[in-house]
């Protein structure tokens, strides 16, 4: 019989247990809820609301359950509808009625919200690590290809010169941002609504704060009502983890779009790519494909947990229940994303000449041309008219628009001189000589201070 039927007559249909399980999900959380049970008991015990040797009874029994979960011993019953139930019942299994007392000062809506919070810190931990881990193979490809230039685009036309590692770690500082969303998300994750009981408060003399200071965290929920029916903590990792995962699908696409033969930019490790089941040519970049398509999933679940929450009224619905496939979900689907770009990306090998004859149309040189004239002392937007006419000519005449003599220049403008021949691939990377800027001097500057800031990062 379930432990909460008390006031029913009958047991519960079978498809509502079917309806309402979610055992068959929420058994991941069973090391935070142990963790949390023998955090709340031993705090009673303190208190004198059990005594020392009940407490101790019902850690060691809490023990032997983790061990059986641990090793997969465990038996799950469907009739026990999540996790917390079912911990409780193999507990009373094993040490007796004294297990009863461990759910005293307790609800079961305030121990759901501490599991998960425990859990969704651990989840953030473990990102921040493999955020971390990704970043540092970002500077180190920046470092290995340090003087690679490439075109770089805007609306997916050539646009200036830039140089590959300027590229790259463009990259390193989209999930640097990533990792601050964590870290910010850790704070307000790592407070413990223990004690809230269902919605009002516990009558019994309970020390919360000592609890969370058992379990490391921060401090402790200022509103029973809030704490109980509050899943901020899961819009905030899923809300991070959905940004973190935009960034990944840029990069996916980018892998995508440079492993083609049309640009050639780069080549994947065979590990990291698929064949075609009738194209016996094909080396398919359907690691990075994927990486886009869980994107989208990962969206998905912060928007339905955003539908379940927009319409409850405070405190508990059970509508909560549905708060936490997606979160799995959405954690599973990031810590292996950047498992995986980090594998592919340190596997991965560009190349260089192929970027260079991305290069040869020297029509990515005109906005160079412009500032020429610009320091000239011709207004700008009459240099961007001039050189655009420039380009028209050129492109009229199938010729490129630094190929032309002096004379043909200043039919355009007669402040072109001479010096107008320096302008070159080279000189348009080295010109770009400010913070954040694609000038080697100020790249060299950024993968620096990178390797540092990695280095100095605490993990």
């Amino acid at each position: 019989m379930s432990l909460i039927r008390g006031r029913f007559d009958k047991e519960a249909d079978e498809s509502v247990i079917a309806y309402s399980e979610s055992i068959s999900y929420d058994h991941v959380l069973y090391p935070y809820d142990i963790m949390g049970s023998k955090a709340h008991v031993s705090m009673l015990a303190k208190q004198g609301i059990v005594t020392e040797k009940e407490a101790k009874q019902i850690i060691d029994g809490l023990d032997k359950v983790l061990k059986e979960l641990d090793e997969g011993t465990f038996k799950f019953d469907k009739d026990l509808e999540d996790i917390h139930i079912s911990i409780e019942a193999r507990l009373k299994e094993l040490i007796g009625p004294v297990a009863g007392k461990l759910h005293t000062a307790r609800s079961r809506n305030d121990q759901v919200a501490l599991d998960i919070r425990l859990y969704t810190r651990a989840m953030i931990e473990e990102t921040l690590i493999k955020i971390h881990e990704l970043q540092k193979v970002i500077v180190a490809q920046a470092e290995k290809n340090k003087g690679v230039m490439m075109p770089g685009y805007t609306h997916m036309q050539l646009a200036q010169p830039v140089l590959l590692s300027h590229h790259l770690m463009a990259y390193f500082e989209m999930f640097d941002r990533d990792y601050q969303r964590f870290a910010d998300a850790y704070y307000r994750v790592n407070i413990s609504p223990l004690g809230s009981g269902a919605l009002a408060g516990s009558p019994y003399n309970v020390d919360r704060e000592w609890v969370a200071e058992q379990l490391e965290m921060d401090g402790v929920t200022q509103n029973s009502m809030d704490a109980v029916s509050d899943r901020d903590s899961i819009l905030d990792y899923m809300s991070a983890a959905a940004i973190c995962m935009m960034h990944i699908s840029r990069m996916a696409e980018e892998i995508v779009l440079w492993t083609t033969n049309e640009f050639g930019f780069m080549e994947l490790d065979d590990a990291y790519t698929t064949g075609s089941s009738i194209m016996p040519q094909k080396k398919n970049s359907d690691v990075a494909e994927l990486g886009r398509g869980k994107t989208g999933r990962v969206y998905g679940n912060l928007n339905r947990m955003l539908t379940i929450m927009k319409g409850l009224p405070l405190s508990y619905n059970r509508d909560l229940q549905e708060d936490k496939e997606g979160l799995f979900d959405t954690v599973e689907t990031l810590l292996l994303s950047l498992d995986v770009f980090k594998g592919m990306l340190e596997t991965a090998t560009y190349k260089p000449e192929a970027m260079k004859r991305s290069l040869k149309n020297d029509a990515i040189l005109a906005t160079d041309m412009a500032d020429y004239l610009v320091m000239k002392g011709l207004p700008f937007r009459d240099a961007h008219r001039v050189v655009g006419q420039i380009v028209n000519y050129a492109q009229h005449h199938k010729c490129g628009i630094l190929s032309l003599p002096l004379e043909k220049y200043k039919e355009f403008c007669e402040l072109f001189e001479e010096d107008v021949k320096k302008i070159n691939v080279s000189y348009s990377i080295r010109s770009r000589n400010i913070t954040g800027g694609t000038a080697p001097v100020q790249v060299a500057k950024q993968i620096r201070l990178a390797k540092n800031y990695l280095a100095k990062r605490e993990i």
